[in-house]
């Protein structure tokens, strides 16, 4: 073991020091120990621990690089996890918002969120949680498995003890069944088979093979990458030494392509001969057969899905993929069958004995009707206009028309009663007779308003009274009643101006005369008057 070499004063000491360390190997010197006591390792270098011969020892040295902290406060315990302090029977300021707790801010809680805050409530504060700071070391910050819990593991070893208590008691009872039929069966060919099969079953009922071991067919020692030796791996051999290699099948050279370092041929080396004789059809027949084909299907479904804006993953979630295309084949096959039903409803099904209907069967015509590649009629039949994804030919309220099938005057209508009100019932032929004479009266109405207006009024002479009252032609009065009803009237007008001579027992009397309506008319104020401040 090379040592580092150190600088001496002279050969002398050099000699010295190899002496003194061959003493110290012998254990006939004492060892040689630090400045704090502790043995220096003759075989470690301390030119990084203390300062050579040829420097000054009181300057700044290497000193600084040593390990000064020998026994520092580290600590290996961890957080008591779960633990609480101090629970409060009501809310304190700044304490959490939705628990109550001290510790944290409504932000860093943890707990459910409550549809009232403790704030709000004063109710169920939770208790405080205990808050630690540790010191710890270079490797103790770096300790993945540092406040692990052993004991958590004991729930793993219990989930495999009963997996195999399960698997011994159903090997048990199968063995049980198995000598029940044995003891049952009385026949002596029966019997011994039966023996041989429980024995077989004996031997492995609690035998435990590793199935590693029973993958590696034949094993087949061999050195990997090495000409003459080096590291020995093991080569296991999938083919049977009967069977013929894929490239001696067809030894033409313009056959199916073989590579030799992959060991695959992708197309059929003999795609003459009859597929029922043949073995090997080329490794792209294992891509199209089996579950390689209904892996491909499920890989192009998942990514249809996702084009189609569905959340699937087969990489990320292949479970997920596999279901929906499971539930994506049930739909499928389920809407065939329907339009399989359909169809054989509209039209029949002429696999079943059951007899055509006399119209399907008389249905018959010689009308030749002539259609082009795209299946459009070009002649012989009129084009059916094809159906909007809307509701067509939907009657309601009574109405044959639909709405907006009749136009009128700028507005949509009902074709069959002449309506311009949408959902109205209809009142059919009626009712365009009733609005067909309603719009005559109205023009034979404003024909007649226009001839009036044009036409001028002829001057009416009629008996007015005093002040512009109209009298009818036929009206006759009584003078002497008239001068009655004219003092009545003055008589009234004076009980208005001065309510001191109201007397204290009036009678009433509600019959009005027509001479009494005169008079009022001759004795009435008109506002309209010139002249009305002159009357008193």
């Amino acid at each position: 073991m090379a040592t580092a070499s150190v600088a001496f004063k002279s050969r002398e000491d050099h000699r010295k020091q190899l002496e003194l360390e061959e003493a110290r190997k012998a254990g006939l010197a004492p060892a040689e120990v630090d400045e704090d006591g502790k043995e220096i390792n003759p075989h470690i270098p301390q030119y990084m621990s203390s300062a050579p011969w040829y420097l000054n020892a009181e300057r700044p040295s290497l000193k600084h690089q040593r390990k000064w902290k020998s026994d520092p406060n580290y600590t290996k315990s961890w957080y008591d996890r779960g633990a609480k302090t101090f629970q409060a029977e009501k809310y304190r300021k700044g304490a959490c918002e939705n628990c109550g707790a001290m510790t944290h801010d409504k932000k860093s809680c943890v707990d459910r969120p409550r549809k009232i805050g403790a704030k709000w409530t004063g109710k169920h504060i939770a208790p405080d949680e205990k808050i630690e700071t540790f010191e710890l070391d270079y490797d103790g910050k770096r300790d993945r498995w540092n406040g692990y819990d052993a004991a958590s593991y004991a729930h793993v070893i219990q989930r495999y003890e009963a997996r195999d208590e399960a698997r011994s008691k159903y090997l048990k009872e199968q063995q049980l069944k198995k000598l029940e039929e044995k003891n049952n069966n009385q026949n002596e060919d029966g019997v011994s088979d039966d023996e041989d099969n429980d024995e077989d079953s004996l031997k492995i009922d609690e035998a435990k093979v590793d199935e590693s071991n029973q993958m590696d067919f034949a094993k087949v020692e061999k050195r990997v990458r090495t000409t003459g030796g080096g590291s020995t791996g093991t080569v296991r051999n999938l083919r049977i030494r009967e069977d013929t290699a894929k490239y001696l099948l067809n030894l033409d050279v313009n056959s199916a392509h073989y590579d030799p370092k992959t060991r695959s041929m992708r197309e059929d080396p003999l795609p003459d001969m009859d597929p029922n004789e043949k073995f090997y059809a080329g490794d792209n027949q294992n891509r199209v057969s089996g579950q390689a084909l209904e892996f491909k299907q499920l890989n192009i479904h998942a990514w249809e899905a996702f084009d189609k804006g569905q959340d699937v993953h087969m990489q990320a979630a292949p479970s997920q993929a596999e279901l929906l295309y499971k539930n994506f084949k049930v739909n499928k096959e389920k809407l065939k069958s329907q339009t399989k039903d359909k169809i054989m409803e509209k039209y029949g099904n002429a696999a079943t004995e059951e007899m055509l209907p006399r119209e399907l069967l008389l249905g018959q015509s010689e009308k030749e009707v002539e259609y082009d590649r795209a299946g459009r009629i070009i002649k012989g039949q009129e084009t059916s206009l094809p159906k909007s994804k809307y509701e067509e030919d939907v009657y309601v309220n009574n109405h044959t028309s639909v709405w907006g099938s009749w136009w009128r005057d700028h507005q949509w209508g009902y074709k069959c009663c002449q309506q311009t009100v949408r959902n109205s019932y209809c009142t059919g032929a009626a009712g365009i007779e009733a609005a067909e004479a309603a719009a005559d009266l109205m023009k034979a109405n404003i024909a007649r308003k226009e001839a009036a207006e044009d036409a001028p009024e002829p001057a009416e002479s009629k008996n007015l009274a005093t002040w512009g009252s109209e009298v009818p032609d036929d009206l006759v009065l009584d003078q002497k009643k008239l001068a009655d009803s004219l003092k009545k009237e003055d008589e009234r007008k004076r009980e208005e101006r001065d309510e001191r001579k109201r007397k204290y027992n009036v009678k009433w009397n509600d019959e009005v005369t027509a001479e009494d309506m005169e008079a009022y008319r001759m004795k009435r104020v008109h506002h309209d008057d010139p002249m009305k401040d002159f009357l008193h």
